[in-house]
């Protein structure tokens, strides 16, 4: 089994990425090999359909080698994740008997990952979890890097807490079971880390001979961009692991995302859908103030484009768009945030971006 293994350099809180082809299969391996021993009691938190494919043989690997494992199942969907959730897990590992040395597992997409880490975050106040994201999207963005949250009816992640996991195992195996819209909303941010900070990710992403074998799901080329992708973020939570400076460029395109996700209602787009449109607005506003050029801004909307996802903006009231805007986790002293291109592989936090320059693509 060809591994990768990707360091995440946190001091006494670093933990490794490891991404190999059927990893998950061999789950309780991995476990011992960093020191989560025997008998202790497991935890693993996941949904139904992700369960109907992966359960029995976790659970039985871990039971087979001596860990007290059970699985509790959240219900699917970014409208579940919220409080309500959140107490069903803490009532669930009352019963279980989790204590400070127990572990929390997340099994599933970037839902069950940052309900689970928040869980873990909290219980006996903090105890340790392990991420073994399912989907492109969670695999290279919101498995890694400790952000924990649910969701309030007033915004999206708004109730949350930095805890980094103790390890994430990724196979990418498992997205050959993910469904082909789920997929390229992984691809939004890929394509996000190619902008931000990775100039030859995004040309990568460019050639249509990659691009080709991504769709076909070949798992060197997967490892490929997961690797490059969880890099960058590595690298970038290091250096600011709570969002006090640079950490705030991996928002690219998500403060309209969010938005979009919220005023529609969530489920009618999925993440990395919204923050495809969300990136288009973020780079049309830039080409606007002469931050970068027309044909980077092409470029961007192409790629985009190739994998399918959405540019088109729904149609959302301005004042909405405001009261959700000035909800976001970015806001500074009153002051909305933006991250803006300055090319491919480049961008910058600006706080003096009026409202008329964003408004107008709102009705």
């Amino acid at each position: 089994m060809n591994k990768s293994k990707i360091l995440v350099p946190l001091g006494n809180k670093s933990y490794e990425v490891t991404i190999a082809a059927g990893v998950i299969n061999n789950i309780s391996q991995e476990l011992l090999k960093i020191g989560v021993k025997n008998n202790r009691k497991i935890l693993v938190i996941s949904n139904k359909e992700i369960s109907d494919l992966y359960s029995e043989e976790f659970l039985k690997n871990l039971k087979d080698n001596n860990y007290q494992a059970q699985i509790f199942l959240i219900k699917a969907g970014e409208s579940h994740k919220n409080l309500e959730t959140l107490s069903e897990i803490y009532n669930i590992a009352f019963e279980f008997g989790l204590d400070r040395n127990s572990l929390i597992i997340a099994l599933g997409g970037g839902i069950v990952g940052d309900i689970t880490g928040l869980a873990a975050a909290t219980w006996l106040r903090g105890i340790e979890y392990i991420q073994i994201p399912t989907t492109l999207l969670s695999m290279v963005d919101s498995s890694v890097g400790g952000k924990t949250a649910v969701n309030h009816p007033k915004g999206k992640n708004l109730i949350g807490a930095f805890h980094q996991p103790k390890a994430v195992f990724i196979d990418p195996e498992t997205l050959k079971t993910l469904p082909k819209r789920e997929f390229n909303a992984g691809m939004a941010e890929v394509i996000k880390y190619g902008i931000i900070k990775d100039k030859e990710l995004f040309e990568f992403l460019e050639n249509e001979k990659n691009k080709n074998k991504l769709i076909n799901l070949e798992n060197e080329y997967l490892i490929k961009i997961i690797n490059s992708s969880i890099k960058t973020k590595s690298y970038i939570v290091s250096e600011d692991e709570k969002e006090h400076g640079i950490r705030a460029i991996l928002n690219y395109g998500h403060s309209f995302g969010h938005v979009i996700e919220n005023l529609c209602g969530y489920g009618e787009f999925l993440h990395g859908e919204a923050i495809s449109i969300g990136m288009r607005i973020a780079g049309d506003i830039a080409l606007e103030k002469g931050l970068w050029s027309k044909e980077d801004f092409i470029r961007q909307d192409n790629l985009l484009k190739s994998y399918s996802l959405p540019n088109k903006i729904p149609k959302i009231n301005k004042n909405e768009v405001i009261r959700i805007l000035m909800g976001d986790k970015k806001v500074r002293d009153g002051k909305m945030r933006f991250i803006l291109p300055k090319g491919i592989g480049e961008v910058d936090i600006y706080d003096d971006i009026v409202d008329s320059l964003f408004l107008k693509y709102f009705s």
